[in-house]
């Protein structure tokens, strides 16, 4: 089989196409034939070396898959040879054939494209787990979305939509605040200009939004502390930005605000079960249409590094997915 293998840490194009054999699953492992690839931004993080995860060279990226089980390991129940699957991959993605814990592996409908579901586990996972479980968002709550064309930030929309709050969303141009208003914003703002900060406010009221949905960091996080409503709940997300950020405490105490971190792995890791309980949300809210995760770019799976450049390069709206042809 053939996998993409990073020999040493740099830029995604100088991963390496290379065959090698086929896993063979263990006790409560499956093999997956995928047919579909998740790009995600600590793709390239996991590339560079600047992820929290440093495994041995050379290894395997990829954390997001579907296709179809090619082989069950002993014990795995529930789950069985040709059945259509997303799965949540502990690296080593990037393959033809992938070996994972069967608790990581889950059905999907058959009106479920391959692409799509490559495109919806972690971003929607993550986005349910900050709004649901982080921050309690309440129907006809203001949510401001940061970042609202990435991956997170259309599942958080399209998540919020579903829960009934109202939304405000963040991009950096025209193009994006459309795709924005097309995932279901009700106002969209542009944070290239100074002025978001006064919209907020004014749209808002209450001296500005109940949730904030942030995977920007940086000068972002800076200035939400200024648009949140009393009681608000700032979620820190990520730090695409690229700067990790900090908030003086009595900021906190003058605004009755709660800083909430997101930290959707580690909360599935303690909590086995968990991940499953939101994948079956989530296949309950795309039976209805309450949700349904933009492709926004596709790439041979032979191009998975351009992929990722463009993932990084801010070029896709929605999510990147790489496809077998």
């Amino acid at each position: 089989m053939r996998a993409w293998q990073v020999t040493h840490y740099g830029e995604p194009e100088e991963m390496r196409l290379v065959e090698l054999e086929t896993p063979v699953p263990a006790e409560g492992e499956v093999l997956v034939r995928n047919r579909a690839w998740g790009l995600n931004f600590f793709d390239l993080l996991q590339c560079q070396g600047k992820y929290q995860a440093r495994p041995a060279f050379p290894f395997t990226i990829g954390a997001e898959v579907a296709g179809r089980i090619e082989r069950i390991g002993p014990g795995v129940q529930g789950l069985q040879e040709g059945q259509r699957v997303a799965s949540l991959t502990r690296g080593g993605g990037f393959a033809e054939i992938t070996k994972v814990d069967a608790s990581r592996v889950f059905a999907i409908p058959e009106e479920m494209s391959f692409e799509t579901a490559a495109a919806m586990e972690v971003v929607f996972q993550t986005s349910l787990f900050a709004l649901e479980h982080r921050a309690k968002l309440q129907r006809d709550e203001w949510l401001l979305v940061h970042a609202g064309a990435s991956g997170v930030g259309t599942a958080a929309i399209q998540l919020g939509k579903a829960m009934g709050a109202r939304i405000i969303a963040t991009a950096g141009s025209m193009a994006k605040l459309e795709f924005c208003r097309q995932q279901g914003a009700d106002h969209v703002l542009g944070y290239g200009d100074p002025g978001w900060i006064d919209e907020v406010k004014r749209i808002a009221g209450k001296f500005g939004a109940d949730v904030i949905y942030d995977p920007v960091g940086g000068d972002v996080f800076d200035l939400s502390t200024k648009v949140i409503a009393p009681e608000g709940r700032l979620l820190v997300v990520g730090f695409a930005s690229g700067r990790i950020p900090s908030l003086p405490a009595n900021r906190a105490l003058l605004k009755n605000m709660a800083l909430v971190g997101v930290f959707w792995g580690r909360h599935c890791d303690e909590n086995p079960g968990y991940m499953e309980s939101l994948h079956s949300r989530l296949m309950e809210l795309f039976a209805t249409g309450a949700i349904d995760p933009p492709v926004g770019a596709t790439f041979p799976f032979e191009a998975v590094p351009e992929g990722i450049r463009a993932l990084a390069n801010r070029e896709v709206c929605g999510k990147a997915v790489a496809t077998m042809r």
